[in-house]
């Protein structure tokens, strides 16, 4: 993924665990603090989705997105990619998990996001900086909690 932020965190759960989470997209208005609604609407054979909408409120900023997931079949990886936005040009995402020991498992996230408004690079850095530490605390939480 070209240009992008990365950023990891270490849960203390296994991969599977984090996985199950991370796929739960129903459950992240519970869990996710700008995610208003999040409705599957396309599945797999397996019934992991591919393809969600979302509804974001970040009190500034407020967009409704869909985004495409690729699920690696080990479980050690999801990856996405934007079909559509009200704000975005492109997004593209991915965790990957690595599991160190038993009960503990270490949390990659890249992302990288364009609007459709430019914006200048060091100011998307620092937002996708944002963006990435929230939704690795924000999973951290809901995992050990």
């Amino acid at each position: 993924m070209a240009d992008h932020t990365e950023r990891d965190i270490v849960i203390g759960a296994d991969a599977a665990d984090i996985m199950a989470v991370i796929a739960d997209f129903e459950h992240y208005p519970e869990w996710v603090t700008a995610a208003r609604e999040v409705q599957v609407l396309r599945t797999d054979d397996a019934g992991r989705a591919l393809e969600v909408r979302f509804e974001l409120d970040a009190g500034v900023l407020q967009d409704t997105y869909v985004l495409a997931y690729e699920w690696d079949p080990d479980g050690t990886s999801v990856s996405w990619r934007l079909v559509s936005s009200d704000l975005q040009k492109d997004q593209r995402g991915r965790y990957i998990l690595t599991q160190q020991v038993p009960g503990s498992t270490k949390v990659t996230y890249q992302l990288m996001v364009d609007l459709q408004v430019p914006i200048i690079g060091q100011l998307k850095r620092r937002a996708e900086k944002a963006i990435t530490d929230a939704a690795l605390h924000d999973l951290k939480k809901r995992v050990e909690g």
